[in-house]
C-alpha cells in the first residue's frame, strides 16, 4: 500500500488530493494543522509523526512564508530539512509543496508518479525554499538586525523582441501570486507579440480603467499619457469621444475599454490604426471583425475591470530600489475654497477631470469637458512639461482651440465667440499645486471658469485671492498626484 505524508503550514485545500489518494487504497498520514484539517474535512488519515515522512510515497509539505520569526523558524526546521533532502537529493523523491500542485497529484493517485513529474515537483519545492529563506530574511532582519531587506521573485520570464528600442535586450517576468487583472495574466486572442512599450502602455491603460469600473469608458494612450479619455452612455459612444479627443495621436496607440467589446464599437476601429485593443471580453462578431481587420492588432482579454487594490510598486534607479504604496486613493477632500461657488452640476465633470489628471506625467494640466448629460471626454491636455504654465499654455489649451475647430458648428458662428464659450464649460485639473496665480491668469483669459486641484501651496491665499478677483471656481482636493 503507498503512503502519503501530509505536514503544511498552509492547508488551504490539501483534503482534494488526500480524499483522490485514499479512494485509490492509499495510507495518507499526517502531523499537526494538516492532520487537523483532513480529519475535519472527513479524510481517513493517521496522526504520525514527521520523523515518518521518509519513508512516504509521496510528501505534501510547506513552510509558512508570513509571520515568520526565530521562534517559528525552529520549530519548522525539520520539515525545512525534509523537503530540502527530498526535493536535492541524489535519488529525488515526490514533494508537493504548492496548492497548484494538487490537482497534478490527485491525477497521480491511480497510476503514481512519474520520474519526469517528480524533477517537476523538485524544482518548484526548491523554488518554495527560496521564497521562505527570503520571507525569513526580512522578518530576522527587521527583528534581530533593525534592517529593512527587499527580495523580489518574479518567474516565467518571456523573451521580448527587444526593449524600449531595438538595441536593448528585455524580458517580462510575472509575480506568480497576483490575481488582480494584469497584463501578466491577461489572454491574447489575436496579433504580433508584445513588445516591451506595448506592455508598459497597455498596463497604463488598465490601471486609468480602473477608475471606471461598471460604466462605459475608454482610455486610448500613447506613450503613457492619456491622448484621449471619456464615458458614454455606452461603449461605442465613449470610444468615439475618446478618440475625438486627439485623433492625431490616437494613431498607432494602446486602447483599453471598461466593458465587453461589441461590434459597434469595434466597428469604430475601421481604417483606424491602434496597437493594441484590451477589454474584459469581446462579442464573437465583435472578434471574429477585429481579426480579420488586421493580422497584426493585438488584442487582449482581461478577467475583469476591477477597482485597484492597495499594494507595493517598485521602481528600479542605477545601484538601487524603490518602493512605495500604489497610488490608489484619489482625493482626500473635497473644498470649495473660493468665493464663487463651484457650481453643483459641475462636480461629477470635475471628479472625472481630477481623475484624468492623476494618470497624467507631471506637469500635468487636463481639461475636461461633459460633451453629453453625464458623459465626459478630455478636450486638453498638457503632460510631462518642466513647468505647469508650458502645460498649459502650451499644449493643453491649444489641444482645446483643435478640438473646438473640429467641430460641425452651426453657419455663421464665430469660432473665437464660441471656442471662449466651451473653454467656459471646461474644467481644468492640475495634478499638484500651483506655487503663483499665473495658471490661474493663463486659464481665465481663455475663459475657463473652474479648476481643481490639490492645495497646498505656500501662496494658497494668493492663488485663492486671485480666483476670486477673476470670478474663478476652485475645489481643494487635499491630495497631490505626482507622476514621473
Amino acid at each position: 500500500m503507498s503512503t502519503a505524508f501530509f505536514s503544511v503550514a498552509d492547508a488551504r485545500g490539501i483534503e482534494v488530493p488526500a480524499k483522490a489518494l485514499s479512494a485509490k487504497g492509499w495510507r495518507v498520514q499526517a502531523d499537526g494543522a494538516a492532520f487537523e484539517a483532513l480529519e475535519k474535512a472527513g479524510v481517513a488519515v493517521a496522526k504520525t509523526a514527521l520523523s515518518a515522512a521518509s519513508k512516504a510515497d509521496v510528501v505534501v509539505a510547506n513552510l509558512p512564508l508570513e509571520g515568520l520569526s526565530e521562534k517559528v523558524a525552529s520549530q519548522v526546521a525539520s520539515r525545512e530539512a525534509l523537503v530540502r533532502k527530498l526535493a536535492t537529493g541524489a535519488k529525488k523523491r515526490p514533494v508537493v509543496t504548492s496548492p497548484g500542485q494538487y490537482a497534478e497529484l490527485a491525477a497521480c493517485a491511480g497510476e503514481g508518479v512519474s520520474d519526469e513529474l517528480c524533477r517537476r515537483w523538485a524544482a518548484l519545492a526548491v523554488r518554495h525554499l527560496a521564497a521562505y529563506a527570503d520571507a525569513l530574511d526580512v522578518a530576522l532582519s527587521r527583528e534581530v538586525l533593525g534592517e529593512e531587506v527587499l527580495h523580489l521573485s518574479y518567474t516565467a520570464g518571456v523573451p521580448l523582441r527587444y526593449g524600449e528600442n531595438g538595441h536593448q535586450k528585455a524580458l517580462f517576468y510575472k509575480e506568480e501570486s497576483w490575481t488582480e487583472s494584469s497584463l501578466a495574466n491577461a489572454r491574447q486572442l489575436h496579433g504580433k507579440e508584445l513588445s516591451y512599450n506595448n506592455i508598459v502602455d497597455a498596463d497604463a491603460a488598465l490601471e486609468m480603467m480602473r477608475e471606471f469600473s461598471g460604466q462605459p469608458a475608454v482610455a486610448i494612450i500613447k506613450h503613457l499619457n492619456p491622448a484621449g479619455l471619456a464615458t458614454g452612455r455606452t461603449l461605442e459612444e465613449a470610444f468615439e469621444a475618446a478618440w475625438s479627443g486627439d485623433p492625431v495621436s490616437a494613431y498607432g496607440s494602446v486602447i483599453a475599454c471598461s466593458q465587453k467589446v461589441d461590434l459597434a464599437t469595434a466597428l469604430r476601429l475601421k481604417g483606424r490604426f491602434v496597437e493594441i485593443l484590451l477589454a474584459p471580453g469581446f462579442d464573437a462578431d465583435a472578434l471574429e471583425f477585429l481579426r480579420g481587420k488586421s493580422k497584426d492588432i493585438r488584442l487582449l482579454e482581461i478577467d475583469s475591470v476591477e477597482a485597484p487594490r492597495p499594494c507595493p510598486v517598485y521602481k528600479h534607479v542605477i545601484g538601487g530600489m524603490l518602493a512605495q504604496d500604489r497610488d490608489v486613493d484619489t482625493i482626500k477632500e473635497w473644498k470649495c475654497v473660493t468665493k464663487t461657488p463651484f457650481p453643483k452640476e459641475k462636480e461629477a465633470l470635475a471628479r472625472f477631470t481630477w481623475v484624468v489628471t492623476k494618470y497624467t506625467k507631471s506637469n500635468a494640466i487636463v481639461m475636461g469637458m461633459e460633451y453629453a448629460p453625464g458623459c465626459f471626454k478630455v478636450m486638453g491636455l498638457g503632460p510631462g512639461q518642466p513647468n505647469r504654465i508650458d502645460s498649459n499654455l502650451r499644449l493643453c489649451q491649444p489641444r482645446v482651440r483643435d478640438n473646438v475647430a473640429r467641430m460641425e458648428l452651426p453657419e455663421g458662428t464665430d469660432l473665437g465667440e464660441y471656442t471662449h464659450k466651451v473653454f467656459s464649460e471646461l474644467v481644468m485639473g492640475s495634478d499638484a499645486f500651483f506655487p503663483f496665480s499665473d495658471n490661474v491668469d493663463a486659464a481665465a483669459d481663455a475663459g475657463v471658469r473652474m479648476i481643481v486641484q490639490p492645495g497646498g501651496a505656500k501662496r494658497d491665499e494668493e492663488v485663492i485671492a486671485r480666483c476670486d478677483e477673476l470670478g474663478v471656481a476652485m475645489i481643494f482636493t487635499g491630495m497631490r498626484h505626482f507622476r514621473h
